[in-house]
């Protein structure tokens, strides 16, 4: 068009020659002046056609992998008419992706009505194969068989190496198309046309050769009447008028199968019911107005129909259809392959399935893994194998666990190759090469996003696992774990691993070497626990006594260490809650103030009780409770059996009365470091295998009742008691808990016994003989001279020791306590103590008191 276009601005006359021009001329050059503002109009558009071939061609040259931008380019070349570029544009976009039909039937059009000589011909037929390898479409075949006819001169003529071109031809259109349920009549109809065409060009002597022709025709109309197409019926009809011709007596107007063969009624009767059966499905995937996702529903459900027939060749035209209508719907591909491998593994059909699906749906990785599994089975030679594995890692996933499975499939496959060498050293070393380059490629590419993942780990252990099997290289398995070790040093899982190709290979000093490493790392959750307990567990199964001497020392002060690391953080996350609390409590107090100065006038006994509230504990049935009711299986706990039987009639009256139950601890376990999110049934089921248990209590925050990480589990008799202080160090729920037998009477010695709780809102212990000292001194004090701090003097002088030191106020007497042997003063059973007073009449008892 472009030299069209130069030629006819070349022939318009110059100015000069207007002035010599006959009148008739003039018109004729006024006339042209139309056809110059045409001309100028054209001009504008090609430049803007100029502007926007640039500006694609920009956007291809930043994205190639733009589909639309593709389309949208070869379009306005081919408006342009730039056979080059238009040539160029259609081979770059189908070096990525597939063409449709129609742009294939576009693309044969053009080139054929350039050059249809004999020496255009191998290049159209080559776009035509390479057209009808894209997607199944009935009208490219049609159109590939109907120009061979045409322009293949030997076809054409009907010589014998054209005729045996063309039956080649249509078989193979056959083979693709004739199953086409809605379509491929088209095919067959071709065929017959084109035998039939033969038979006229036979000599009518030649009685055998025609003879031999008409059979021809006969069993491809035979064929054809045995397969289920839509138009079964009219091939019936043809067929009998065909058969009339060559002689037989047939009624041409009837559907009847009446003169027909009872071989061949039965084909056909057998193709109307299969077509019957496929007609409701034939219609629903016909349906082009309903939303794509409804007929590709409709499609499935058909696949799955033919699928329950069993026939191979019919389910893979039905895919064949549904792809080209749906060529990027990755759901239909994979079920596509899938159904593909298990019919046809090892064809070469199966491998171009994937080279499709592939082409249609880059941006899926299984389908990659599938392709290169594929090739594989096929024997496919290591060229084709790495061609297709770079492929795959030029396109884009959607996450990096599939470029991972491709790496690791190329793996795979490079290592079954090499174990199954019976070559020389000097191959197998170059194929181990190539292992080694594909691991350390994926790790250059993926350490970014997926360090410190299990699926990295599993990468980085098969590597060393190759490097020391198939390589036999220990020094290089080392060198893979080195590298992950500084990729991914905070995974502990990493530094097992290693420890456990160490130990496995039977290097036991590599793997101490190992622990020595690393068991004062920081790792998360337990994991610095858990490899302070491997490596002592370690040193027992395969160390020393010197050996496990050193883990033992090296292991006791970092757990040490984790603990009370622990264990703070557990107390500030306490304290953060309680300082609020305490805050919230100050405005008020501040508050009252304004109006009273109680807050100045209050005792520091009564300050100290206030404060002791703030701790109470829950019973087994997760509730906190002001007053002790812990139940044991929705039952009182038996009070006699933990207490002496002396105080029994005592505290029962207690009980009864109202007061908290009472609790000696003579049979008591002290457990601590329990994890705080531990409940009752989860110590029920730790000391399971111990049994008699009778209560548990466990301590919590009044405030937020959060567990403190203390219980007591009380026991039937020392038996079982001694059996549950035999769990000691044993985990539960992650933590490793400290289990002792409650001591309460140890605190005579100055030990750092376990005491046991009087009280559950104080935990202190009524049964020790110097708390009951101090309370009759106390309450002798409180006769003559009012209320006196003692009991609050008599707990800060206790002297603390041990590791579980904020565990020892069970061992203080509670405050307000009397000696019941004692006769009690007047105003601690009056009944006017239990009626509140008003701030005057305190304030008056309070200076009498102080006088």
């Amino acid at each position: 068009m472009a030299e069209t276009e130069t030629l006819d601005s070349s022939s318009h006359p110059t100015e000069n020659e207007d002035h010599d021009m006959p009148d008739a001329d003039k018109s004729a050059k006024d006339s042209g002046s139309d056809s110059d503002s045409q001309s100028s109009s054209d001009s504008e558009d090609d430049a803007q056609q100029n502007e926007q071939i640039q500006a694609l061609q920009n956007e291809l040259l930043n994205n190639p992998s733009n589909y639309d931008t593709h389309v949208q380019y070869i379009k306005t070349l081919r408006k342009q008419g730039d056979i080059e570029k238009l040539r160029q544009a259609r081979e770059a976009m189908s070096a990525i992706f597939p063409l449709s039909p129609e742009m294939w039937q576009e693309w044969i059009k053009d080139e054929t009505s350039l050059s249809s000589g004999p020496d255009a011909l191998p290049a159209i037929e080559k776009l035509f194969e390479r057209g009808v390898s894209d997607y199944l479409s009935v009208a490219l075949w049609s159109d590939y068989l109907s120009f061979i006819q045409e322009h293949d001169q030997s076809v054409s003529t009907l010589s014998a190496a054209g005729i045996s071109k063309a039956r080649n031809l249509f078989e193979r259109a056959l083979v693709a198309t004739g199953l086409h349920v809605a379509e491929g009549s088209r095919i067959w109809e071709l065929y017959r046309e084109f035998e039939q065409a033969i038979f006229l060009t036979i000599d009518e002597t030649d009685a055998n050769s025609r003879e031999k022709h008409v059979q021809r025709i006969r069993n491809l109309f035979h064929r054809q009447l045995s397969v289920p197409l839509a138009d079964l019926s009219s091939t019936l009809l043809a067929y009998k008028a065909w058969e009339a011709e060559q002689g037989a007596n047939l009624d041409v107007d009837s559907s009847n199968l009446d003169g027909l063969s009872p071989h061949l009624a039965s084909l056909y009767q057998k193709a109307l019911d299969m077509m019957n059966a496929r007609t409701h499905h034939e219609n629903q995937i016909s349906r082009k107005v309903e939303p794509e996702s409804e007929r590709l529903q409709h499609f499935m459900a058909y696949l799955k129909f033919e699928q329950s027939l069993g026939d191979p060749a019919r389910i893979q035209i039905l895919y064949e259809r549904a792809i080209t209508e749906f060529p990027i719907s990755s759901e239909l591909w994979l079920d596509y392959t899938n159904y593909m491998d298990r019919t046809l593994k090892t064809s070469s059909l199966v491998r171009d399935i994937y080279k499709k699906a592939t082409r249609n749906c880059p941006w899926v990785g299984e389908l990659w893994v599938r392709y290169l599994l594929s090739l594989e089975r096929g024997h496919a030679s290591e060229d084709e194998l790495s061609a297709v594995f770079e492929k795959s890692l030029q396109c884009t996933f959607s996450s990096f666990e599939e470029y991972l499975d491709i790496f690791l499939t190329r793996v795979d496959g490079l290592r079954r190759r090499l174990s199954s060498l019976t070559s020389g050293a000097e191959n197998s070393s170059l194929d181990y090469i190539t292992i080694r380059e594909t691991f350390q490629r994926a790790s250059d590419y993926l350490s970014p996003h997926l360090k410190n993942t299990e699926s990295f780990l599993r990468m980085y252990r098969y590597w060393a696992l190759l490097e020391s099997t198939l390589g036999k290289d220990l020094v290089a398995a080392r060198g893979v774990w080195e590298s992950l070790l500084k990729i991914s040093g905070s995974m502990l899982e990493a530094w097992q691993g290693y420890i456990a190709m160490e130990t496995e290979m039977g290097n036991i000093n590599e793997a101490r070497s190992l622990f020595k490493r690393c068991y004062s790392k920081r790792f998360p959750g337990t994991g610095s626990e858990d490899i302070c307990n491997s490596w002592i567990r370690f040193e027992r199964e395969y160390g020393a006594l010197d050996d496990f001497d050193l883990a033992v020392k090296k292991v006791t002060p970092r757990l040490e260490e984790l603990q009370l690391f622990k264990l703070h953080e557990a107390k500030n996350a306490g304290v953060s809650v309680d300082d609020r609390d305490n805050s919230s409590r100050k405005n008020v107090r501040e508050k009252r103030k304004s109006v009273s100065n109680l807050n100045e006038e209050q005792s520091p006994a009564k300050r100290h009780k206030d404060k002791a509230k703030n701790v109470k504990i829950t019973s087994e049935d997760g509730k906190g409770q002001a007053k002790d009711t812990a139940k044991v299986n929705n039952t009182k706990p038996d009070i006699a059996a933990s207490k002496p039987a002396s105080g029994s009639k005592k505290e029962n009256k207690e009980v009864s009365s109202g007061k908290p139950p009472q609790y000696n601890d003579q049979c008591t376990a002290f457990v601590s470091n329990l994890n705080l999110k531990a409940n009752y049934d989860d110590l029920r089921r730790f000391f399971s295998d111990v049994g008699g248990v009778v209560a548990i209590r466990i301590l919590t925050d009044k405030f937020i009742g959060k567990s403190r990480g203390l219980a007591y589990v009380d026991f039937s008799d020392d038996e079982h008691l001694a059996a549950a202080v035999a769990k000691n160090k044993q985990t539960l729920l992650g933590k490793r808990l400290s289990i002792a037998k409650s001591d309460p009477k140890g605190r005579k010695k100055g030990g750092a016994a376990h005491g046991s709780s009087s009280k559950q809102g104080d935990g202190a212990d009524q049964t020790t003989e110097n708390s009951k000292s101090g309370a009759k001194d106390s309450a002798e004090d409180s006769k003559g001279k009012g209320p006196q701090p003692s009991s609050h003097q008599r707990a800060s002088n206790i002297q603390l020791k041990g590791k579980n030191t904020f565990a020892m106020p069970r061992a203080v007497r509670p405050l307000g306590w009397v000696d019941k042997d004692k006769p009690k003063p007047k105003e601690s059973g009056s009944v006017e103590d239990e009626n509140p007073k008003s701030n005057d009449e305190f304030r008056k008892m309070f200076i009498k008191s102080s006088s």
